[in-house]
């Protein structure tokens, strides 16, 4: 029996294999997340990962990208557990919390360009990030999806936890 994280990257392989026979391949998969990687990022990013979080990347640590890399969903690759490290501490040293930006955020975020407490585990290729939220406002859940696009201050909330974000995305799917 499947547990719900590799239930959904079976759906995800699958469904990209409808368009391409080779899709598993082109995702160019990581071997799951080891405890170890997990607690690393804990520790550097100093926040407790989501269980859902945890069980997805035990199945795959991400994608290793390279030009022809096919996204897992929308046009998102996911981040490798070195890759998140990298791109945290990144957007930690590239946005100022006093940057002019006009902030247009959803009441479950709280008010911030950038939250040292969210989590970049994919990106677009753009310098755009998709985030899990270890810390958001009274009225989110921690654990939310949310994008965090660099160029203008909109942070919108995509589902309450990474395994409603991907079912999300695989309706979108099959209903263009």
């Amino acid at each position: 029996m499947l547990n719900k994280a590799e239930w959904l990257w079976q759906r995800i392989i699958e469904r990209g294999s409808n368009y391409d026979r080779n899709f598993k391949d082109s995702l160019n998969l990581q071997s799951g997340a080891s405890d170890e990687e997990l607690q690393l990022i804990e520790d550097t990013l100093g926040v407790k990962l989501p269980d859902e979080m945890k069980s997805f990347y035990r199945v795959y640590n991400g994608q290793d990208w390279e030009p022809g890399v096919n996204s897992f969903v929308r046009n998102l690759t996911l981040s490798p557990a070195s890759e998140i490290l990298n791109n945290w501490c990144f957007l930690q040293e590239e946005f100022d919390p006093d940057d002019d930006l006009e902030l247009d955020f959803e009441k479950e975020l709280k008010p911030f360009l950038w939250n040292s407490k969210w989590i970049p585990i994919a990106v677009n290729g753009g310098g755009d990030y998709l985030c899990i939220d270890t810390d958001p406002s009274d009225a989110g859940v921690a654990g939310q999806v949310l994008y965090f696009w660099h160029d203008w201050g909109n942070r919108s909330v995509e589902a309450r936890n990474i395994f409603e974000f991907i079912e999300i995305c695989l309706k979108e799917d099959y209903e263009e």
